[in-house]
């Protein structure tokens, strides 16, 4: 499962011109889900997010987490993630996760997100969204948890 995060002042997701999630201050994640992702591998990746230290503290070094300053997270499906670059000019996705399994697995991480997170919006799996943000600084990490 990979997590691109962006620290966000803030991010909003809209389908069909509407609306359908936003947050302020906090982290917007596109996830991919790969083949072989795993319930364990997926807990994982969200504490390391929930954990992952990129804000700010008092001495303006990131030593915070999401966690630590209660920011929002803002959860968006990105097939494309999961995309073989190495070679060609055009992207392979052969490790992507079926979309039936990578739309378990999307929900998943969202459903456990809100177990552990106060403030937590989704886009919608397998819709046509528009996705703004304001990237903060900007910073921006690749976070991956290998298949199996």
């Amino acid at each position: 499962m990979i997590a691109l995060l962006q620290r966000v002042s803030r991010a909003w997701v809209e389908v069909d011109g509407e609306r359908i999630a936003a947050i302020d201050r906090g982290l917007m994640v596109l996830l991919g889900v790969e083949q072989g992702d795993t319930a364990a591998g997926a807990d994982r990746l969200l504490e390391r997010l929930l954990g992952y230290r990129v804000f700010e503290d008092e001495a303006g070094r990131m030593n915070l987490s999401l966690a630590d300053t209660g920011g929002g997270l803002l959860l968006v499906p990105q097939f494309t993630l999961a995309a073989d670059t190495s070679r060609g000019r055009r992207p392979g996705f052969s490790r992507a996760a079926a979309p039936a399994q990578a739309e378990q697995w999307f929900d998943y991480f969202v459903a456990r997100a809100r177990e552990r997170h106060a403030s937590v919006g989704s886009g919608r799996f397998g819709a046509n969204m528009q996705v703004g943000l304001v990237n903060d600084g900007p910073v921006t990490f690749w976070l991956q948890v290998r298949p199996g």
